[in-house]
């Protein structure tokens, strides 16, 4: 039996592929590139778009990990209703959702294409976890971010200095995920991310460790954020993510719910972010 992984060669998807294999495990990495070659897996293009397919591959997995892709709304409605229609067909043994650091399909089931998504699957009777981690620290290598952090000294986000903030990476996550496909007793939300959080101010100290020079924090507004990261990005989702941290701006923290924390169901404690930085080539 064989563990189904969404968006293989992603951000996401291939730390988790990449940990899975790692450990022995039989993996499919689905992906749109039919010529993609992900290590120790097999792969198999595959279209969220399509119904059949994802019923096909999903039939005899142990596990399914799935996250939607940015992406317009709409089509992110009809990605959602094709998982959770493939998986009442096909009945893999387990599914792990990532949110993607977005908790509105938590906050509201109904308001969104991720809400859909965990709904459908916990009606449909398949065995079920989300793991919901708050940033990924992986936004910090942004060229807009990383870059001018190189340059100048100064990391620039668009969160105030003092913004305590539950940092994870796709490798903290990738941990979890693997864990929970271990642990199919634990169901429902599970929470990724730094206790006690990081602080933009503190980031800037692992950065100035990792690169061995002065490095201090700047707060940017999130709309010039989202003008940096449109070419990367195109336009639209760029507005989502603008929106998404001048939301933010008007919250105490994006803490961790410790009692739902994989570090206390599943003993995973993440990276800190020195820890992160030390494993990467900047």
């Amino acid at each position: 039996m064989t563990y189904v992984i969404h968006g293989a060669t992603g951000a996401q998807g291939a730390p988790v592929a990449a940990a899975l294999a790692a450990a022995g495990k039989s993996v499919t990495a689905l992906t749109r590139d039919a010529a993609a070659v992900v290590p120790g897996a097999r792969v198999v293009p595959t279209d969220l778009s399509s119904l059949d397919q994802l019923a096909a591959v999903y039939r005899g997995a142990r596990g399914v990990f799935v996250h939607l892709p940015m992406a317009a709304e709409e089509d992110r409605r009809k990605f959602a209703a094709n998982v959770v229609a493939a998986v009442r067909e096909s009945r893999p043994d387990r599914v792990i959702v990532s949110t993607s650091g977005d908790d509105s399909g938590l906050r509201n089931p109904s308001g969104n294409a991720l809400g859909a998504l965990l709904t459908g699957l916990e009606e449909s009777g398949v065995s079920s976890a989300t793991v919901a981690p708050r940033l990924y620290m992986e936004n910090l290598l942004l060229p807009p971010v990383l870059g001018t952090t190189r340059e100048t000294g100064v990391l620039r986000y668009p969160l105030r200095p003092d913004f305590p903030v539950a940092w994870s990476s796709h490798l903290d996550v990738a941990d979890v995920v693997a864990a929970l496909f271990e642990r199919t007793g634990i169901t429902g939300v599970v929470t990724v991310g730094q206790d006690p959080a990081v602080t933009g101010t503190q980031l800037a100290e692992a950065f100035a460790g990792r690169l061995g020079r002065p490095v201090t924090y700047e707060a940017m507004e999130p709309a010039v954020f989202g003008k940096a990261i449109a070419p990367l990005f195109g336009e639209q989702a760029a507005t989502g993510v603008a929106g998404f941290y001048a939301f933010l701006g008007t919250l105490p923290g994006l803490t961790v719910d410790d009692d739902r924390s994989a570090r206390k169901l599943l003993g995973v404690t993440p990276r800190t972010p020195a820890r992160w930085l030390a494993g990467l080539d900047l």
